[in-house]
């Protein structure tokens, strides 16, 4: 069966869970007062750019776009009633039938953490940091680390999709940071745990597991949402913090 994909909006989890990260988000913003100095001395982003990317990478987790589609087969079983001699029987039969399966990409948990993470490499790190080329070798090691780690204990969901233990991410995220900043020369934590952490989440959770789509039997699969959002929004959250709180 064949459909057309009208909407780009998908609520991948319960509206009780996106208020716990919505409450969680306003406690650690009242709370942890000392998170948007963070992101400022740490990331070089202005305060209310901090806060804008924050919230709305929480918004925009309810947003799915879809890239392209994966159709396999799977066993279909079907009943039908036969009549004989005022006797019903119900007659199962079998067939393979084509599923369809949408990829989309997540624009909180997987367009904007990315597009931050393209303007700290493109103009953070060549501009703030004392060896660029140093910091750059920091967080491919930290990326490759992190992409393995957290491959490691995504599980693959029938009827849901790709899961990762969202607090996981942030905490390997920050040890990894941590060790690698104090390699002479000293770059910058909070950057290497933002960069490392987002797209080592997308890689090892997502990038590494389009070959098990199949296997998930959903009708959508978001590149950084469901199961995987936690993982990314916390880390860009938790893992900066737990970064200079180590440091």
């Amino acid at each position: 069966m064949t459909y057309r994909v009208r909407h780009v909006v998908y609520r991948p989890f319960s509206i009780v869970y996106f208020l716990i990260l919505l409450f969680s988000t306003f406690f650690i913003l009242l709370f942890l007062s000392f998170l948007v100095p963070i992101l400022v001395k740490g990331l070089k982003i202005p305060p209310i750019i901090a806060i804008f990317i924050f919230f709305s990478s929480l918004m925009g987790s309810h947003i799915n776009i879809p890239i392209f589609h994966i159709e396999s087969k799977h066993p279909v079983v079907a009943f039908r009633e036969i009549r004989i001699f005022g006797i019903t029987w119900i007659v199962p039969s079998f067939d393979w039938g084509v599923r369809r399966t949408i990829v989309a990409v997540n624009l909180g948990g997987a367009i904007i953490p990315s597009i931050v993470s393209l303007y700290l490499l493109v103009y953070n790190i060549p501009v703030y940091e004392i060896s660029p080329i140093s910091t750059y070798i920091k967080i491919l090691v930290a990326l490759i680390a992190i992409s393995y780690i957290i491959n490691r204990i995504t599980r693959v969901v029938p009827g849901f999709g790709i899961a990762v233990p969202g607090i996981i991410p942030p905490v390997v995220t920050s040890i990894v940071s941590v060790v690698l900043c104090f390699i002479p020369p000293i770059s910058n934590p909070t950057v290497i745990a933002y960069i490392s952490g987002t797209f080592g989440t997308l890689i090892g959770a997502d990038l590494l597991n389009l070959n098990k789509i199949p296997r998930v039997g959903a009708r959508i699969v978001s590149i950084g949402g469901a199961g995987t959002f936690d993982g990314i929004y916390l880390t860009g959250l938790i893992a900066a913090a737990l970064t200079l709180i180590m440091t």
